[in-house]
């Protein structure tokens, strides 16, 4: 195996997991060249990766079709040994069956399966995570099948991170893309509240989440606490994450991120359940969710805009004095 692609063109969070793969992949094979195919935005993840040759990125926004061809064209003139496709999706799948690639693996679920040298069935639930299910993709190739995943910041990211740290401090990330995995703004304030005031907090996100995370600050009255959403890149935003007492995320990226890094994270579960498969992996992680039964919950795996049942009561029932125990 000379020329390996590994092909992950999902979410930030999903991304993220692949790392693991790549970690098992470098282990087997610690000469081969290997190309990660992302989503156009993700790439700044990767940026300094140390096993990685290449990081290729798609634009599924514009030009999605002329780009999965050009893609195609371009892997079919590197010659890859070994393609890996964890997406479980239609165009990904004509990529890796079109590439020319000597040999090619996906899940069954993909509509190309068929056609690949090895697949792999991808179960969501019963506890088995997310890593694992990708791992089996390679089961009979990679010495170790147990990594984590795992990032790079650069000593830039870390010094750009190392304006912001203090003695003691803890991040959190209130947003989500689906409203219902998102803690609500009152119970963020509420945690806050919890937090001594000789402490700082940090609060990380998009550009995009900087109304909330101000709206969360002017709640709390906490003096100690900085809006930091959109002023660091997903690499920075490791490296601080790394030192502090503990990052608070909902069911989202940025708990990946600090899994990345193994950094402390206590992951908030609303509408979802960590049986789905994608909790947090740090050494220091726990998961807080709602101590009553709700026949409603999980209502999806992604999460809705608004609550179906209109009372959100999967968040609203969990505790601040929940997520206190580590403070």
């Amino acid at each position: 195996m000379n020329k390996i692609l590994v092909i992950q063109t999902a979410s930030i969070g999903d991304v993220i997991l692949a790392t693991a793969l790549i970690e098992s992949l470098h282990q087997a094979f610690p000469s081969a060249s290997i190309d990660l195919l992302v989503k156009k935005g993700h790439e700044g993840l990767f940026t300094g990766h140390p096993f990685l040759n290449k990081v290729i990125t798609w634009d599924k926004r514009t030009g999605k079709y002329a780009g999965i061809f050009q893609i195609i064209k371009t892997s079919r003139h590197n010659k890859y040994d070994l393609i890996v496709n964890i997406q479980r999706f239609f165009l990904t799948g004509l990529l890796t069956v079109l590439s020319g690639s000597r040999e090619t693996r996906g899940f069954s679920k993909n509509p190309f399966s068929a056609f690949f040298s090895k697949k792999a069935k991808h179960v969501i639930g019963g506890g088995t995570h997310e890593v694992s299910r990708n791992h089996a993709l390679i089961s009979d190739l990679a010495v170790s099948v147990d990594n984590r995943p795992k990032l790079y910041p650069s000593k830039e990211d870390e010094a750009v991170a190392g304006q912001y740290i203090t003695a003691k401090y803890y991040t959190i990330s209130p947003a989500s893309l689906w409203f219902t995995k998102q803690y609500p703004v009152e119970k963020w304030i509420e945690l806050i509240r919890f937090i001594s005031t000789d402490a700082t907090i940090l609060l990380l996100g998009a550009p995009t989440d900087q109304v909330l995370c101000n709206e969360i600050i002017v709640g709390s009255g906490h003096p100690g606490t900085t809006n930091l959403a959109g002023k660091l890149s997903l690499l920075q935003s490791a490296a601080l994450m790394r030192g502090a007492r503990m990052n608070y995320t909902n069911d989202s990226a940025p708990m990946h991120l600090a899994s990345a890094v193994n950094a402390p994270v206590t992951a908030i579960y609303c509408s979802t359940v960590p049986e789905f498969g994608f909790g947090p992996l740090s050494e220091n992680s726990s998961v807080v969710e709602t101590d009553e039964k709700l026949s409603c919950r999980p209502c999806g795996l992604h999460g809705y805009p608004s609550c179906p049942e209109k009372h959100f009561n999967c968040a609203f029932t969990i505790r601040a004095e929940q997520l206190t125990h580590l403070l």
